[in-house]
């Protein structure tokens, strides 16, 4: 397990503190430099540096990295990031996770710019913006969306996987949104010679399927269990998955 604050707090006053403030030397951040997400994601891949390096037991070639929530947007974002990590299960991540940030629906863009602002990088806080040098701009601005961060996985395993509002795992996290951006991830996936999730690409067509339906028939897979904020409920078929996909068989 990783303990995410400690290699950077989650929270705006610790940006000068942390690994960000170690390289910084205690300095304010300038607005390209990075977010608590990526600094956790770098501090993931030390990890696999130190389990490469020391331990011995450790297939590296197969480690998997896991997380709910914002530590889902970590997990994402460490995928994305380090092409050693074979595999993710990414938990109700929501905003700056898996759900499209140009979607107007949910929890907004603003939201994140307006509290967890350090998250991301300085320069995001720019799209929440009502008034500014540059004008106003807003979600539709943003130039990037994250099926595209889904994408830059392939064509490793993603499975991701959701709650539902009725046990806690909140309305707002858009779950449609969700499963529309892993849709719009596919392509890349198939470009690459693995599967996707075995619908169109279409993703404004694509209807999100019912709850325990399991998609699990590619390198990109999607299970929306009955559940809450949580991915316990998916761990089973996760493995399941995950087994299958790179040969191991289940002692």
């Amino acid at each position: 397990m990783i303990n995410p604050s400690s290699i950077q707090a989650d929270n705006g006053a610790g940006i000068t503190r942390g690994i960000i403030g170690l390289v910084n030397k205690g300095q304010a951040r300038k607005p390209d430099d990075w977010g608590a997400l990526r600094a956790w994601a770098w501090g993931a891949s030390e990890a696999l540096n130190y389990l490469i390096a020391s331990e011995p037991a450790v297939d590296a070639k197969h480690v998997g990295i896991e997380g709910v929530s914002r530590y889902g947007k970590a997990a994402l974002v460490t995928m994305a990031y380090d092409e050693r990590f074979a595999m993710g299960l990414i938990g109700s991540s929501g905003k700056g996770g898996t759900t499209l940030h140009r979607r107007n629906w949910g929890e907004a863009v603003e939201s994140l710019t307006g509290g967890e602002y350090y998250w991301m990088a300085g320069n995001f806080m720019k799209y929440g913006a009502s008034e500014a040098a540059f004008g106003s701009k807003n979600a539709g601005d943003i130039p990037v969306d994250t099926h595209q961060l889904i994408a830059m996985c392939a064509p490793r395993l993603v499975f991701i996987s959701y709650g539902i509002p009725e046990k806690g795992d909140a309305k707002w996290l858009d779950h449609q949104g969700s499963y529309m951006a892993a849709v719009a991830a596919g392509p890349v996936f198939k470009l690459l010679g693995v599967k996707d999730l075995g619908v169109s690409n279409d993703y404004k067509t694509e209807k999100m399927p019912p709850v325990n339906t399991s998609m699990l028939d590619g390198h990109l897979a999607w299970r929306q269990h009955d559940q809450g904020h949580q991915d316990q409920a998916n761990m089973k078929w996760f493995l399941k998955w995950a087994d299958k996909n790179i040969g191991r068989t289940a002692e």
